[in-house]
């Protein structure tokens, strides 16, 4: 995991599209090279405070009546181009808001605000995945509207993202057909803590070596409760069922709750 991959030397950088200004936080992780119980127990101790962090996330969130998912998947299986479309077409029944992670670049966050939601980005610099303590950090700069939508675009990568929880409602994986149906089995871990996973690029089935039912058993193999849906972003196919899927897990946020008034950062 993460203690071996090389990331987190860097703090992460976190900019709203059309400032000239950014939020950075420390962002450490330990890299132990000596003895393996030393790092396992590094490991432990990054992931109990990530988790910490997370549910602190969760709370805020619940608190103002946000439903937060965090999607997932490999580099250009379409999550950016699925949340485009979602925000021109469902961003007319709810306000939907982004954070962004990449590794460099401004340019998913441009992509987001110019479909019309608000997005922070976060660049993660070395690092593979987003943590609980950088979303703390977006949320305080992108200040999400009560009772909307927050996509957590993550960095593009099945492995690490998989172990860091970010205080999300739901996490949604989204696997493209050109990638092959073997995506389920390779990456176990990322599909076993899916809530939905999204076969995207349907459209280009007749052009690839791509079984869906091969694909939908690989990964209810792993994870017997995991919802499916096939989609096209570019097309439209499937995407009401999408729509209604988030709509099914908004309906499960606390309508009516307190609101939490305090910083995140805090």
């Amino acid at each position: 995991m993460c203690a071996t991959c090389g990331c987190g030397h860097d703090g992460p950088t976190i900019t709203i599209p059309g400032t000239d200004h950014d939020h950075r936080h420390p962002h450490q992780h330990p890299h132990p090279h000596d003895e393996h119980t030393e790092t396992v127990t590094l490991e432990q101790k990054v992931l109990a405070k990530n988790d910490l962090v997370a549910e602190q996330n969760r709370r805020w969130l619940a608190g103002r009546g946000i439903l937060a998912l965090n999607v997932t998947s490999s580099p250009g299986a379409g999550k950016t181009t699925l949340l485009e479309r979602t925000i021109r077409e469902y961003g007319t029944r709810r306000p939907i808001a982004v954070i962004e992670g990449d590794q460099e670049t401004l340019l998913d966050a441009d992509r987001i605000r110019s479909a019309g939601a608000r997005s922070v980005q976060v660049n993660t610099g070395a690092g593979c995945h987003l943590d609980a303590n950088m979303v703390r950090g977006a949320l305080d700069a992108l200040d999400p509207e009560p009772d909307s939508v927050l996509f957590i675009e993550n960095v593009g990568n099945l492995v690490c993202p998989a172990l860091f929880d970010l205080g999300e409602r739901n996490k949604v994986v989204v696997v493209s057909v050109t990638e092959g149906a073997d995506k389920p089995l390779k990456y176990p871990y990322m599909f076993a803590v899916a809530d939905l996973v999204v076969i995207n690029k349907i459209d280009l089935i007749p052009y690839v070596d791509f079984d869906i039912e091969t694909c939908c058993s690989r990964a209810r193999s792993v994870n017997p409760r995991v919802d499916i849906l096939p989609v096209s972003a570019t097309r439209g196919d499937g995407l009401e069922s999408w729509y209604a899927w988030i709509d099914t897990c908004a309906m499960s946020t606390m309508p009516g709750a307190t609101v939490d008034n305090t910083n995140p950062q805090e």
